[in-house]
């Protein structure tokens, strides 16, 4: 368990500066073990793995590329995205354990809502009923992760139709406010930081 964890709400952050954020801060001298909670405006982002021809017709939305593992995938407005800022070797957790703990976490969280969720071999992420409707990118340097999941709550899905999201052509995605329109997004980040404390 991290003591010494702490959570920050960021609302609406730019994503390129975000990404500069976190370099800046695995670097840090006095590394603090910190999980941000966040939205970004509309952004197409590029993982390590990503293939461009994935994009399909970004129309106005820029196109970032990020250094996290994985393929293309969308973020905006009423998408929450959890960023983990871990001292893994703390942890005494692998970059595959750390996935395995983050899905849990997510089937932990949609369970409290009534969700019913599953994984899937060989592609990180949350599905419901073969819809994604969280994604995970990762990214370990020097014994500290950064990036992390983006856990579709209540957007314009329209942006994914311009993508193959995560490199699958046709995959469909679902959000939590089309399957359980009871809960308010300040419940919900109660609930995940509520969730992640147990975890870590």
């Amino acid at each position: 368990m991290l003591e010494d964890l702490s959570f920050k709400s960021l609302g609406i952050v730019n994503y390129y500066e975000t990404l500069e954020q976190m370099r800046s801060h695995i670097n840090e001298d006095e590394f603090k073990n910190e999980i941000w909670i966040l939205e970004h405006p509309p952004v197409f982002t590029l993982g390590t793995a990503a293939n461009k021809k994935h994009i399909l017709d970004p129309k106005e939305i820029p196109i970032i590329q990020s250094d996290r593992g994985g393929e293309v995938t969308y973020h905006g407005p009423g998408q929450i995205v959890i960023y983990f800022l871990l001292d893994i070797r703390r942890l005494n957790c692998g970059p595959n354990k750390l996935v395995a703990t983050i899905q849990d976490f997510v089937k932990e969280l949609l369970l409290k809502l009534e969700i019913e969720c599953n994984f899937k071999d060989g592609a990180p992420g949350v599905y419901v009923n073969k819809r994604k409707i969280a994604s995970i990118g990762l990214r370990i340097s020097k014994g500290k992760s950064y990036h992390g999941i983006s856990l579709n709550f209540d957007m314009d899905l329209s942006p994914f139709k311009q993508i193959n999201p995560c490199g699958y052509k046709g995959l469909e995605v679902t959000q939590i406010k089309d399957l359980n329109k009871d809960i308010s997004k300040l419940e919900l980040h109660k609930m995940i930081i509520d969730t992640l404390r147990k975890v870590f």
